[in-house]
């Protein structure tokens, strides 16, 4: 395949820019036709061509000034006009079918909606254009369908007229004051229910609010309009943010490749992330909802207002957006179980992306597929960049660099290191050091090495930083990591260094190694690492489990308790891994702290969590997954087993209450749960099973009981799946859940089962919820199943992505990516899972979302 590497370095300013553009779009199902009229200025001295990004679309026609324009040529990727005037106006017309755009890039019409996707290069797939971020156009778009089929017609901006026509069609003008790039574009016309609101900002400015949703499905939609009026709130109130057209309207379509889309004024929003009662939604589904409501709105300015210079900047806007939401949902909810939820994110999949062939900076240096920088790394990762920037310079330094980078850059696309400059210039702080996070990839592993001398009772602990090597970096620099610090002894009585190193509880760890004193000390006395993950960074503390048990009593912040029992728990695994038992010293320690917290519902939810099979996979090299499976079940049935008084002590002190979505009730169903799928693998689990799935009058309750029973008998997992698919075979959004129950399950026949699954109803290829929820739950989170011994899981995924990558590149590239991850496993895996991404490698018409990763991934083994 022949592939056109773009580079960071190379970008060169538009030699061409587009100001104002009105556009009129005639929409059919096949034969959509969009007129487009650009203001279009030459900019700088230079007699070059003007090239227009333009794909999967007929040229109708082409003008300049009014008169037709022949000087043209169709080259890759578009066309290419000589000798145009250094300002004209020029007219496109062009041609698209909607309706078997199967990609769901660009305009395409999915169960009978007409939507759009234009980030990251989706808008020339609609007309020829300059479609790139730094070019910033003011937009008046005029949208015409049939009035019976499509009542609702919406763009960008405000309406500022519309009418009807005597053929039975409609028109609505839609009008955007703000320049914005054609990423930000976007067209929805339906058939839906609609939901009304206002909201009045702090200035006193009334704004109209707007939620679309499927016919019947309106009352699923109030929680999200109530989220986005606490997200503009505290927008308000956090960072001094209003909005700032007349009407904010969000759609909810079933067909979308994202979670969501932050047009401007004009939100596209995959459904799951919209609609949600108690009967259909999981609290985790609530959370999501009101998490990503605020993220889109928050791209008002962090993305919208502000914008990216070019795709290599794409952490400035979702990275600064993702803390924003952190931040928000922290505020909504609780800081403890967000800051936990996040961090599960990083272990699991941002540790894995960096220990991988798609290794990558959060401000990346080269890509093949834009579509590839939506990473964990640019938005996770990126996040916790800006929460060191919180960190280091306070919730006020932070506000000032904010205020300051408004000020600056409002109406700009900018870079990472217009970012950095404006925090640097607002708090007068050095962040030269600190900006090396932008452009080395990697996790970095902190050392923690202690000396204790009994005759002088000092102790001196060491912290080192090291990252390894990458595919895309082989030298490594030290970064600046601000180390959250805490020395405590067995009475929980706490010490500060000798020399004042620690500050405000961190510790800057800015060159290779960092020594503290400490005098005057038992040695009983433990260091305690990265309190609240207050860097993105693993930590190689040798602590016994003894000591993770002081850590868990003592610690002031609540994160690092929890984190210690998690590193208990991991040491355990670890030593049924070796052939060693668990100590009954531990058992009894674990009845003790659920003793001690069974009060405190949050904590003790979380701390009853196992780490999942892909966390525990971080701490290890070589991975046999039978075998860590095989550990980990056996670390779970032992925990049941001793542990069942307590447990089952829990999960009886919980009330059947009506049920309500509030934090309090949060973490009470969430420590039930948790409990609950302990008690699965006792002689009590199945009957609890069935009582807890009888009663639920909530869809967290219901599926937390099935959840269970993915661990207890099969008979009755099967049972309560065909009673809760029979009940809810009307609703796709809550089958999607049934879908990755049954994806994630352990069984033996698990392909024929997924294939079976295949042929229901409810799913389809071209729906990227279902094809997650099955094929991508099974790839990311059946272990078992993925990694069978004869490579057939590896191949299955293969040849299901061969033929999803012909119609939705993106989602094939995203579902590829436990494939890539090769590196970290047994050389037994290693060999089977090569064997398929050469597979796919070699295969012709390869898209190049999949080229991209699946070639990187298979050279890497020459860097190792």
């Amino acid at each position: 395949m022949s592939v056109n590497v773009k580079r960071r370095l190379d970008y060169q300013p538009p030699l061409y820019t587009i100001t104002n553009v009105v556009m009129h779009v005639q929409l059919h199902a096949t034969a959509t036709r969009i007129k487009t009229v650009s203001t279009v200025q030459r900019v700088g001295d230079h007699n070059s061509p003007l090239f227009l990004d333009g794909e999967k679309m007929q040229l109708l026609s082409l003008a300049v000034n009014g008169e037709a324009y022949n000087l043209y040529s169709h080259v890759e990727g578009g066309i290419s006009l000589t000798e145009v005037p250094d300002t004209f106006e020029l007219t496109v017309e062009t041609e698209i079918d909607p309706q078997n755009n199967k990609a769901l890039e660009g305009l395409y019409l999915s169960n009978g909606v007409f939507c759009t996707q234009c980030e990251a290069e989706g808008f020339r797939r609609i007309t020829y254009f300059l479609d790139r971020p730094d070019v910033l156009a003011k937009y008046e778009v005029t949208v015409s369908g049939d009035k019976e089929k499509y009542p609702t017609l919406l763009a960008n901006g405000n309406p500022i007229a519309k009418g009807e026509e005597s053929d039975g069609t409609h028109w609505v003008t839609w009008q955007d004051p703000h320049p914005k790039p054609c990423y930000l574009f976007a067209l929805v016309a339906g058939d839906f229910d609609l939901l009304e609101d206002s909201y009045t900002t702090t200035s006193g400015r009334d704004v109209k609010l707007e939620l679309y949703v499927d016919k019947g499905k309106r009352d699923k939609g109030v929680f999200a309009l109530e989220s986005l009026k606490r997200a503009m709130k505290w927008d308000e109130d956090t960072f001094g943010l209003e909005y700032d057209l007349d009407i904010y309207m969000i759609v909810a379509v079933d067909f979308f490749n994202m979670g969501a889309m932050e047009n401007k004024g004009l939100n596209v929003f995959n459904s799951k992330f919209v609609l949600a009662d108690q009967d259909s939604a999981t609290d985790e589904d609530f959370f999501n909802v009101e998490s990503v409501i605020a993220h889109e709105y928050f791209h008002n300015w962090t993305g919208n207002r502000v914008t990216c210079r070019d795709w290599f900047q794409l952490s400035l806007k979702e990275g600064l957006t993702v803390f924003r939401d952190q931040q928000f949902s922290a505020d909504m909810t609780s800081a403890l179980s967000n800051r936990i939820k996040h961090v599960r994110v990083m272990r699991e999949h941002q540790f894995a992306e960096d220990a991988s062939a798609m290794s990558h900076p959060i401000r990346p240096d080269e890509v093949i597929e834009m579509n590839n920088f939506y990473t964990v790394t640019v938005y996770d990762k990126g996040a916790e960049v800006i929460r060191m920037f919180h960190t280091l310079l306070g919730a006020d330094g932070f506000r000032k660099g904010m205020d300051e980078y408004f000020r600056r850059h409002d109406g700009q696309a900018v870079t990472c290191d217009d970012f950095v400059a404006a925090m640097q210039t607002a708090t007068e702080r050095d962040l030269s050091h600190f900006a090396k996070w932008y452009s080395q990839s990697g996790t970095p592993v902190v050392g923690v090495s202690r000396m204790y001398d009994k005759q002088k009772r000092t102790l001196h602990i060491s912290l080192s930083q090291h990252t390894p090597a990458t595919a895309n970096q082989q030298e490594k620099e030290p970064l600046y990591i601000p180390v959250a610090f805490e020395c405590i002894d067995d009475t929980g009585k706490h010490y500060p260094d000798d020399d004042g190193l620690i500050k405000d509880g961190l510790v800057i760890l800015d060159k290779p190694s960092v020594s503290l004193m400490f005098s005057d000390v038992p040695e009983s006395c433990l260091p305690v690492v990265l309190g609240n993950f207050s860097a993105p960074v693993k930590v190689d503390n040798p602590l016994s489990a003894k000591e993770l048990l002081q850590i868990f009593r003592f610690a002031d912040d609540p994160f690092n308790r929890w984190d210690a029992m998690q590193s208990l728990y991991d040491w355990c695994i670890t030593q049924i891994e070796l052939d060693k038992s668990v100590p009954d010293s531990v058992w009894k320690a674990l009845a003790d702290v659920i003793a001690a917290e069974k009060d405190n519902h949050e904590l003790l939810g979380e701390c009853l969590s196992i780490p999942s099979f892909e966390t525990l996979c971080q701490t290890r090299v070589g991975v046999d997954v039978a075998a860590l499976a095989s550990a980990r079940q056996s670390f779970c049935a032992q925990f049941a087993s001793e542990l069942q008084s307590a447990l089952l002590t829990v999960w009886n002190g919980f009330s059947s209450v009506s049920y309500t979505y509030k934090q309090t009730d949060v973490n009470a169903r969430r420590c039930k749960n948790v409990a609950l799928g302990h008690l699965a693998r006792t002689a009590d689990g199945e009957a609890l099973i069935e009582k807890q799935f009888a009663e639920a009058d909530n869809m967290t309750d219901s599926l937390g009981a099935l959840r269970a029973a993915q661990s207890g008998s099969a008979e009755v997992f099967n049972s309560l799946m065909t009673a809760f698919e029979q009940k809810w075979n009307h609703d796709p959004l809550v089958l999607d859940k049934w879908f990755a129950l049954n994806a994630t399950t352990e069984r033996e026949d698990i392909l024929a089962h997924i294939t079976m699954l295949k042929s229901h109803p409810q799913f389809t290829m071209g729906n990227p919820n279902r094809v997650r929820a099955l094929i991508g739950s099974f790839a990311f989170y059946n272990p078992v199943g993925f990694h069978q011994p004869d490579g057939s899981g590896y191949q299955y995924v293969t040849d299901y992505l061969l033929e999803l990558d012909q119609h939705n590149p993106q989602v094939a590239a995203r579902i590829v990516t436990p494939l890539t991850q090769w590196q970290n496993y047994a050389d037994k895996h290693q060999q089977k899972m090569k064997a398929q991404l050469t597979r796919l490698v070699n295969h012709e018409g390869l898209s190049k979302d999949v080229f991209e990763k699946v070639s990187k991934s298979l050279a890497y083994e020459k860097s190792e």
